[in-house]
């Protein structure tokens, strides 16, 4: 079992169920199903399977409400990005920083509001 900042990975249509638990919750299984009625139309079947795939990774709680379930996060949102980060640049890049930041500032052709932000960031890093 997974613990509450590090779960197993989280595929693309999980993480858009998760998105809704983050910004609200608890909520219920049809609740879900209806903020992303409009951007994916999936069946509450589809959602309820999503929600059991994410309750087998530890990444959402649940407790009975009656006859249904309330679904909350088990992770914060900013602990499942520090994670999904540091898998991206330990995959792709060797687990060093710098590669990232170079292909980057390469391929995205930074702004100068973009680097001075850059620069910003780093400042506060070595204060």
């Amino acid at each position: 079992m997974q613990d509450k900042a590090n779960p197993e990975r989280i595929s693309d249509a999980e993480l858009a169920v998760m998105e809704v638990l983050w910004e609200q919750s608890p909520l219920a299984a049809k609740d879900i199903a209806g903020k992303l009625e409009e951007s994916r139309q999936w069946s509450l079947t589809t959602v309820k399977t999503l929600l059991s795939r994410l309750a087998a990774k530890a990444a959402v709680t649940h407790r009975q409400d009656g006859r249904q379930f309330l679904y909350t996060p088990a992770v914060e949102r900013e602990d499942y990005v520090t994670g999904e980060s540091r898998r991206l640049v330990d995959r792709l890049f060797g687990g060093k920083f710098m590669p990232l930041v170079a292909h980057l500032a390469e391929k995205e052709n930074l702004s100068d509001e973009d680097i001075a932000e850059i620069e910003r960031l780093l400042r506060e890093m070595k204060s």
